[in-house]
C-alpha cells in the first residue's frame, strides 16, 4: 500500500491535471460556440445550392462535364476531413471506419484519398493507403479561400473522365454530444446524387430560369462554386464536431480527475487517522509500561 507521501504527491499531480483539462475545456467551449454558429448558419446556403442544381436538372438539358457520369472510369476519389490534434475521443477512429467502408464499396475501382487534416494523413501513411493529395487544415477559423486548391483539383480531375465518383467523408455536427460520420456524394452532381433533392424541389413552386449569356457559360462558373461551397460546409461541420468532441472529452477528464482527487483524499485521511491512532496507542502503552 502506498504511503502518505505517495498519496499526497498523486493528489497534487491530479490537481495539476485537472487545472489543465479545465483550461482546455474552456478554450474548446469558446471555439465550439464559434464553430457551431458558422456550421449552422451556412447550412441553408449549402442546401439551397444543391436544390438549385436539382431544380435546374428538371428544367433544362444539362450537358456540363461535372454533371456527366463515367461508368468506365477506373478510379474513385474520397475526400477525408479529419482533425490535426487528438483528445477528441472516437472522432477520428469513427471517421476512418467510415472511410474504409467507402473504400470497399466498389471493388472495380481504385480508391484515391484526398486528405485534409494531420490525423487522416498519418492514418493513410501508416496503413499504406493510396493518397493522391494532402492539404493543410488550419486549427483556427478556416476561410473559403483555403478550400480553393482542393476544390480546383477535384474539379479538374473529375472532368478528365478518370474518376467514377467523388465522395466527401467527414463528421457532421448534430449536437454537442453527437457527431455523425458522414459520406456525402459530391460528384457527379446528376443522377443518384440529386434524386432525393428532385422530390423536395418538385414540392416547391415551379421556377423558371433565364440564362445570360448562355446556360453553358453560367454553369461553367456556377458548378465549381457549388463544389467549393459543399467542401467548405463539410470543413465547417468537421470543425464544429471536433471542438464539441474535445470539449466533452475535457469535461469528462476534469470530472474524472475531481473524483480521483476525492478518492485519494479520503484514502489519505484514513491512513493519516490510522497512523495517528497507532501512535497514540503506542504512547499509551509505553506510559502504562513505565508505571
Amino acid at each position: 500500500m502506498p504511503g502518505l507521501r505517495d498519496i499526497k504527491n498523486r493528489i497534487k499531480t491530479n490537481q495539476s491535471t485537472r487545472k489543465i483539462t479545465r483550461a482546455m475545456q474552456m478554450v474548446s467551449a469558446a471555439k465550439m460556440r464559434r464553430a457551431q454558429g458558422a456550421a449552422v448558419n451556412s447550412r441553408t446556403y449549402s442546401d439551397l445550392a444543391w436544390q438549385l442544381i436539382a431544380s435546374l436538372s428538371q428544367k433544362i438539358d444539362l450537358t456540363h462535364p461535372l454533371l456527366q457520369t463515367y461508368p468506365d472510369a477506373a478510379k474513385s476519389g474520397i475526400i477525408v476531413i479529419s482533425s490535426n490534434k487528438g483528445l477528441v475521443g472516437s472522432f477520428n477512429s469513427n471517421l476512418m471506419a467510415k472511410m474504409r467502408g467507402m473504400e470497399g464499396r466498389d471493388k472495380e475501382v481504385i480508391a484515391e484519398l484526398f486528405v485534409m487534416g494531420r490525423k487522416a494523413r498519418d492514418y493513410a501513411a501508416r496503413f499504406g493507403k493510396n493518397m493522391a493529395a494532402d492539404f493543410p487544415k488550419h486549427d483556427t477559423y478556416v476561410s473559403i479561400e483555403a478550400i480553393y486548391p482542393l476544390a480546383r483539383m477535384i474539379t479538374d480531375l473529375y472532368m478528365t473522365g478518370l474518376y467514377r465518383h467523388i465522395t466527401l467523408v467527414y463528421n457532421k455536427f448534430i449536437s454537442t454530444l453527437v457527431q455523425k460520420p458522414t459520406a456525402r456524394p459530391l460528384l457527379p452532381f446528376g443522377h443518384k446524387v440529386l434524386d432525393e433533392l428532385v422530390e423536395s424541389a418538385a414540392e416547391q413552386a415551379p421556377a423558371e430560369y433565364l440564362f445570360e449569356p448562355q446556360a453553358d457559360v453560367v454553369l461553367a462558373s456556377l458548378l465549381p462554386r457549388i463544389i467549393e461551397s459543399q467542401i467548405y460546409q463539410a470543413v465547417l461541420e468537421s470543425d464544429a464536431s471536433e471542438h464539441s468532441a474535445r470539449m466533452v472529452m475535457m469535461k469528462n477528464a476534469t470530472e474524472a480527475a475531481g473524483d480521483l482527487i476525492s478518492d485519494l483524499t479520503l484514502t489519505y485521511n484514513q491512513l493519516r487517522q490510522g497512523k495517528i491512532t497507532t501512535e497514540l496507542a503506542e504512547i499509551t502503552a509505553g506510559k502504562i509500561a513505565l508505571e
